[in-house]
């Protein structure tokens, strides 16, 4: 039986734990899942191991037990205790501390302790994560890979708020951007899909229920949609993206709260919020397709939304390599990626309807016309990235 050839990768979200095992050599993936719902009379988890599924269901299931149902599962398929290399675990946020991933050690977990202001949602389980594969594999070597630190490049005009600059330094108020993972490694698999001889300059559409576009300018990220919270820039699932900062005066005239303006922002808002019906791009292109008119005009409010971000992310650049779609919805919605595209045929962009059409699922491919700048769907794995940071990282 082989040793030290296998790496565990966790996300633990504030209500969810995403999981997956990788064979270090290949990164094949052994067994992956997803925990939802948890502390909820739902709550599952969804299990894969090779081909095999299943699912086990426990009303109430928390991050512990849920983590504890995992290891235990893994143990008992592939002896996990004793082929167990490294775990990596996803952080979003951190700050300006981290540049790239990091072993962990006291120091990093207290760093990313001190970024829990910054991300109060996602910060602390990340590290319950953390602290409960620690207890269960203390010979373990553990590897956070931060959301953030692929913007790290950001130049400060890029970075900074038109705030006293005290608020900055004082308090780190600046723009940090997420989605850095999966934008770094779609830099990275455009370089060997185009057939680049150079660093990669992308304009990179991360579209989910969190969605982000990303300037990335000779391999580095230079400017990103989202900011000091993963509230702004794009329209998203539940989250707003961009509003008018003296909406809040008039929200709290009207008798919210501050606690109910988050909310609202962040849960109620988005595809959700304009449509009544849904956060899934899925369900409401279905809706509007039956006459739904609310689904349709969400979905138009969220194209032209990206689409304005798209051509300010080109102010960043010299020169374009392609322009990318990713993530759940940028890999699947072929209206989406049409309907964007019309609005920039200004800048030189032109579909190829039949390409975007038809395109299979979870599919790299070129989908513009000849006259073109380059546009290419591309399909993420931020589970993978942290899968490779954490074998490189744990390689003795």
């Amino acid at each position: 039986m082989p040793t030290n050839d296998l790496i565990l990768v966790i996300n633990c979200g504030s209500s969810s734990l995403k999981y997956a095992l990788y064979e270090c050599n290949s990164f094949t993936v052994l067994a992956q899942g997803l925990a939802e719902s948890l502390d909820a009379q739902s709550s599952r988890i969804n299990h894969t191991l090779g081909t095999v599924k299943s699912v086990f269901e426990q009303p109430g299931l928390d991050h512990k037990q849920a983590l504890n149902w995992v290891t235990t599962t893994l143990d008992n398929s592939v002896d996990l205790s004793k082929r167990l290399r490294g775990i990596g675990h996803r952080v979003v946020h951190g700050g300006e501390q981290f540049k790239s991933s990091v072993k962990i050690d006291a120091a990093v977990m207290s760093q990313i302790h001190a970024c829990i202001p910054l991300a109060p949602l996602h910060n602390p389980p990340n590290l319950l994560g953390i602290e409960i594969l620690q207890e269960a594999y203390p010979e373990a070597p553990q590897v956070a890979v931060f959301d953030t630190a692929f913007h790290q490049s950001l130049p400060p005009h890029a970075y900074l708020y038109a705030l006293p600059y005290d608020l900055y330094r004082e308090h780190g108020v600046r723009r940090y951007g997420f989605h850095g993972t999966s934008h770094r490694f779609i830099a990275r698999e455009a370089v060997h899909l185009l057939q680049l001889q150079h660093e990669p300059n992308l304009i990179n559409a991360h579209l989910g229920n969190g969605a982000s576009v990303c300037a990335i300018r000779e391999g580095r990220s230079v400017d990103t949609s989202m900011g000091m919270t993963p509230l702004e820039g794009l329209v998203m699932g539940t989250r707003s993206g961009d509003i008018d900062p003296g909406l809040f005066d008039f929200l709290l005239a009207l008798g919210y709260s501050t606690q109910d303006i988050s909310k609202l922002l962040n849960k109620r808002s988005g595809l959700l919020g304009l449509s009544a019906h849904s956060n899934d791009m899925r369900t409401l292109i279905s809706a509007a397709d039956n006459g739904n008119q609310q689904a349709a005009i969400a979905i138009e409010v969220f194209c032209f939304r990206l689409a304005k971000y798209i051509a300010a992310m080109m102010a960043s650049l010299s020169s374009l390599d392609a322009l990318v779609f990713t993530g759940g919805i940028g890999e699947n919605a072929a209206r989406v990626r049409s309907k964007t595209l019309q609005h920039l045929s200004i800048l030189g962009f032109q579909l190829d309807e039949q390409a975007n059409k038809d395109l299979g699922r979870g599919k790299a491919g070129i989908i513009h016309a000849t006259a073109s700048h380059p546009v290419w769907v591309i399909p993420t794995d931020e589970e993978r990235m942290i899968a490779q940071d954490t074998a490189e990282l744990t390689t003795k």
